[in-house]
């Protein structure tokens, strides 16, 4: 049997207290993104970034290369809009993906410690098989996207290039990020713990005022 509905169910409701922090970390983000938006006036709805995203991907995934679909592609942050990689909504750090890889790339994007590269994406395109333990999930998405293991590690290595040199030209905004990567990162973990406590309190108020008022 491939599906395990306890350990589905289980999943579904563990994550509640952290998606609460991890959304309000990502609304903090988009608005330091907004912020240099303004100041810059470089932004990802620019036609010129348009243009340069259609050129670059064409209408395929920015990482496996498939054809995308309308109801099967998502924004993608090459450097996630998370508390572990702190990226930004900026042009060079938005692409287009499929919705597969938007969501097998969050392995990589939520590790504390990154192993294969220094960054989420990069690491999440250096999973082909020869570096990591027979139980690496990624490795084994990127196994089914490309059976072939020589191939594997060319598209994989293909993708990577590809990313990379897009990426190049949005020096001017990226190194900007990256300074501001180390600004917030300290400040971006209180933020999300904070924000842990206080919907725990809240919450944990509102529930037991509900009970002595239903129960009296």
């Amino acid at each position: 049997m491939s599906f395990d509905t306890t350990i589905y169910l289980r999943r579904a409701t563990s994550r509640a207290k952290s998606d609460v922090a991890n959304k309000l970390v990502s609304m903090f983000l988009h608005e330091i993104s907004h912020r240099l938006v303004m100041q810059t006036g470089l932004s990802v709805t620019d036609n010129d970034y348009v243009e340069a995203v259609a050129a670059t991907f064409s209408n395929n995934c920015g990482y496996c290369n498939c054809a995308l679909e309308a109801d099967r592609a998502a924004i993608e942050h090459p450097d996630g809009m998370n508390r572990l990689r702190i990226g930004l909504h900026v042009p060079g750090n938005v692409i287009i993906a499929c919705k597969r890889c938007n969501n097998e790339k969050r392995r990589d994007d939520s590790r504390q410690i990154l192993d294969l590269a220094e960054t989420g994406w990069e690491s999440f395109l250096t999973h082909d098989s020869t570096r990591c333990s027979d139980a690496c999930k990624t490795c084994a998405y990127w196994r089914l996207v490309w059976i072939n293991p020589a191939e594997r590690i060319a598209n994989l290595k293909t993708s990577r290039q590809r990313l990379l040199d897009f990426r190049r030209n949005y020096s001017a905004t990226l190194d900007w990020s990256e300074r501001a990567r180390v600004e917030l990162r300290d400040s971006v973990e209180k933020l999300y713990r904070d924000c842990q406590d206080f919907a725990i309190r809240e919450i944990q108020t509102l529930v037991d005022s509900l009970f002595a008022r239903v129960t009296t």
